[in-house]
């Protein structure tokens, strides 16, 4: 059962502050303090996500050694891990979410992470950084954080309409892309407490937890009538797994195939941007200057006091070896500083003011179109004129829309999908399909630079393809989509 649209509201008088929500996003009479309690739990989600974002990047890369390979190169491999994992872990999801009522699944599973992560900085505390721990993090948050955020949106469809959605997912979900921009300042000023932030963030779910109580709550008197919104919140779902749902039903497999495809998308798309920017640094810095030269000796001069070197001339090659290589690195994480901020930038203003009114004016069905068609178009460029210049602009543009208004699309495909659709489809589509497309990526790129010999541009020709596969599952999407969908209805009503 899908809570009714509380349209009669509509006659009532806004308060001021609803009114100013509404430059963001058609919120009516009553709704404020529902999707601003909304908005700060994904907002809180996303702020402790990044905080261990950070905390995974310096326990992998900073203390991973294994057969010889760092930890920058290893973490390419563990999505596959993260993977296999995943086709235990989402049936047993599903058997949770089939014993418990909807609050309950929801307390388990946050409570469990917040377990999880003091476990983890009494591990780290006791050994200190290591291949291990830094394994073991990277495989649990890779799996942690899409069932975490997949969860709040399977909360999301449930309390809300689909007319309801359409018009309130947008604001809410401006609370992920701020929290991912506040997550890692506070990683920031805690980099020499690595182990701490665990608790920092473990914290932070305790508030979520809160806040999905108090919503639990205000959802059995504010949508519909009280009975049936009370019996949908405690009622148990069916056995149905989530794999099985998937199968089972045309339009959840063809969004998972579309998630799939997205994926390889844009992680390809992400090796043509990282591999322009380290070919751009050598090109900006081909070599070291006179003074930097000296300055390099100056350091192996060093090395050799210490024996760090055989001789006086291996010191030099490997000091003005290393120092071309921080030249450079500093050069990309410029580029990058620089790509991130206007990505972030446009991605908040997306969300903030033009995804509610694309949802509003498009719908749901045709805003699926809008990232294919800027990907195709984007990917098309490249590939016949290669420019940094232009695949910048064409990632940015993707990326920007892709954190915006795709995801708020992608929440909103499942309000007219059934309540074990929601928590279990969703979760498998969010967890298994998006880190099956890591794999593929990487297997991909593997193939298509060691086999195939492929240059960056070959590489946005076989996303060009690709794009126009995701367009295709996109028409079939849209089609089911109709036939299931009753907003026409509830905008009427």
């Amino acid at each position: 059962m899908t809570p009714a649209d509380p349209e009669t509201k509509t006659s009532q008088k806004r308060s001021r502050f609803e009114r100013l929500l509404g430059v963001f996003a058609e919120v009516r009479a009553g709704e404020a303090a529902e999707v601003l309690l909304m908005f700060a739990n994904i907002f809180l989600i996303l702020t402790a996500y990044y905080i261990l974002k950070v905390v995974r990047e310096a326990l992998t890369i900073g203390g991973v050694q294994l057969f010889g390979l760092g930890g920058d190169e290893i973490k390419a491999y563990l999505p596959a891990v993260m993977m296999v994992l995943l086709l235990a872990i989402v049936p047993l999801y599903g058997k949770l979410a089939s014993a418990v009522s909807r609050i309950r699944l929801l307390n388990s599973t946050t409570a469990f992470v917040i377990v999880t992560l003091v476990l983890f900085w009494l591990w780290g505390n006791t050994t200190g950084i290591g291949t291990a721990i830094g394994l073991s993090f990277y495989v649990y948050l890779g799996i942690m954080n899409v069932f975490l955020i997949a969860q709040f949106w399977s909360f999301a469809n449930d309390i809300y309409s689909e007319a309801q959605g359409k018009r309130l997912f947008a604001i809410i979900a401006t609370g992920q892309s701020l929290g991912a921009v506040l997550g890692p300042w506070i990683a920031e000023q805690g980099a020499d407490q690595v182990f701490s932030l665990l608790l920092v963030s473990a914290a932070i779910f305790c508030f979520c937890i809160l806040l999905y109580n108090v919503v639990d709550r205000r959802s059995t008197t504010n949508h519909g009538s009280l009975d049936d919104a009370k019996n949908r919140g405690e009622e148990p779902l069916d056995k149905e797994g989530g794999f099985q749902l998937v199968f089972q039903s045309r339009y959840l497999f063809l969004i998972a195939l579309m998630i799939l495809v997205t994926n390889i998308v844009n992680t390809t798309g992400e090796y043509i941007l990282s591999n322009a920017a380290k070919a751009h640094s050598e090109e900006i810095i081909p070599d070291l200057s006179a003074a930097q030269i000296r300055e390099a000796d100056a350091t192996a001069e060093a090395m050799l006091q210490n024996a760090e070197a055989k001789n006086l001339e291996e010191a030099r090659l490997r000091a003005r070896d290393n120092k071309l290589r921080l030249l450079r690195s500093e050069e990309i994480g410029r580029f990058y500083g620089r790509f991130f901020f206007w990505v972030n930038f446009l991605g908040v203003t997306i969300q903030m003011f033009a995804v509610s009114r694309i949802l509003k004016f498009f719908g749901v069905r045709a805003a699926l179109f809008f990232l294919p068609l800027i990907s195709f178009g984007g990917y098309a460029a490249i590939a016949l004129t290669g420019a940094l210049g232009v695949l910048r602009l064409a990632k940015t543009a993707e990326n920007s829309v892709d954190y915006s208004l795709q995801n708020t699309v992608k929440q909103a495909l499942f309000l007219p999908t059934s309540r074990e659709a929601k928590y279990k489809a969703k979760a498998a589509i969010d967890t298994f399909f998006v880190r099956f497309g890591d794999t593929v990526s990487a297997a991909l790129i593997f193939a298509g630079l060691h086999f195939l010999h492929f240059s960056a541009r070959s590489f946005a020709w076989l996303n060009i393809a690709l794009v126009l596969a995701w367009v295709a599952l996109n028409v079939g999407i849209a089609r089911e989509h109709k036939k299931m969908s009753h907003d026409e209805e509830a905008e009427e009503d």
